[in-house]
């Protein structure tokens, strides 16, 4: 299946995150998206390096660049006066969030650079790593390849990740051939590599390294037969994905529903999810845990329609008659299937947004912050 690539050429200061906790500052050279069936499957980052710099990506496996995912080098070695490029690639389960602020390469560009500059100026000694954006730390990005320019051409490697692409497996027409051949691709060219030293012990300590590093990303396994998931309901769909996630949940098998709850940075929150089986679609919400008091609730309503607004994943809903406020996100499948891949989109796109707007609720309700003012706070929106 072909698929739609969106590139936008820049070249900007991006400065980023660490695990260390120190800042990280490159250039942003392009930003990718790529496309499947009109759905938005891969978001990638072409970065640009100085050699120092690369020195401490290298050293600290930053961008996930690991010793066991990284295909043998080609060519000569990095020199110390060319820059380095490093592309890389959203770890899937972050797409929603991000996609919540922007629909096309560009806007990702501009949103990333912006939350950029909004770190630069943060002093370092009262910088936390809860602070910062998910989107701006280095373990949320995958290295698909590092490469370098040089006369005689390009030198460096490639990544397991760039034979087999966490958001390519987690799409629903990804099968277990794919994933076998991209592993097999990688595997093989590692032992050629590495013939001359590599022993039967060296290849399975590889191999046990790349399957824990596999199991870390993938959520979905190949093993069901088209005739078992083509007899899977919705609701059992949905119940297994819940626990395979290992969450704790009650059924209301009554209501083909069921309710857990959820702990985020800025609260905790009761969620439901429901099957329909009768048209064939799934409905999650996250309830939030502040009533809004009949005085309040004009101004939340308000909230709400400002908050919504651009919204392309899921939308906030307010009960007037009992100042309930709760987040929806919802698929139809008929004439196709529920898979894990789907339910964790519409899942995790739910609880990221209503963890993320929390702050603003409560500060209409308890704070006598303007809609306005609340929404510009957590959209970082400049008001006129």
């Amino acid at each position: 299946m072909d698929n739609t690539i969106n590139n936008y050429q820049l070249n900007q200061q991006l400065t980023i995150y660490s695990p260390s906790q120190l800042l990280l500052i490159v250039q942003l050279s392009c930003v990718t998206f790529i496309q499947q069936q009109e759905q938005i499957i891969e978001c990638r980052l072409s970065l640009e390096v100085t050699p120092e710099i690369y020195q401490r990506i290298h050293k600290e496996s930053l961008f996930n660049l690991k010793p066991e995912v990284r295909s043998p080098f080609s060519g000569h070695k990095f020199n110390a006066e060319t820059d380095i490029q490093i592309e890389v690639t959203l770890q899937p389960n972050l797409l929603p969030k991000l996609l919540q602020k922007a629909t096309n390469a560009q806007e990702v560009a501009n949103y990333l650079i912006n939350l950029s500059q909004q770190l630069l100026q943060t002093p370092e000694t009262s910088l936390k790593k809860q602070d910062i954006n998910s989107l701006l730390n280095t373990e949320n990005w995958l290295a698909l390849s590092v490469k370098q320019i040089q006369e005689l051409g390009k030198v460096g490697y490639t990544t397991f990740w760039n034979y087999l692409n966490p958001s390519t497996i987690n799409q629903p027409n990804a099968t277990s051939d794919q994933i076998a051949e991209g592993i097999v691709n990688f595997v093989k060219e590692w032992t050629e590599a590495n013939l001359a030293e590599a022993t039967e012990n060296a290849t399975t300590e590889m191999l046990n390294s790349i399957g824990s590093v596999f199991r870390e990303l993938v959520d979905e396994t190949f093993t069901e037969t088209e005739e078992e998931e083509e007899s899977t309901s919705i609701f059992e769909a949905v119940v297994n994905f819940f626990e395979e996630d290992q969450w704790s949940f009650a059924e209301i098998e009554e209501k083909s529903s069921i309710r857990l709850v959820f702990r985020g940075e800025h609260g905790q929150y009761i969620c439901y999810a429901q099957a329909r089986e009768e048209g064939q679609q799934f409905v999650f919400y996250s309830v939030c845990p502040i009533q809004v008091p009949q005085e309040k609730r004009q101004a939340i309503a308000e909230f709400i329609t400002r908050a919504n607004y651009g919204m392309i994943i899921g939308n906030f809903e307010l009960d007037f008659n009992d100042g309930e406020i709760r987040y929806k996100t919802s698929i139809d499948v008929e004439g196709d299937r529920l898979t894990s891949a789907l339910i964790k989109q519409i899942v995790y796109a739910n609880i990221i947004m209503m963890d993320e707007y929390l702050p603003g609720i409560v500060a209409v309700i308890e704070n006598d912050v303007s809609p306005v003012d609340a929404i510009a706070q957590i959209e970082d929106i400049k008001t006129e």
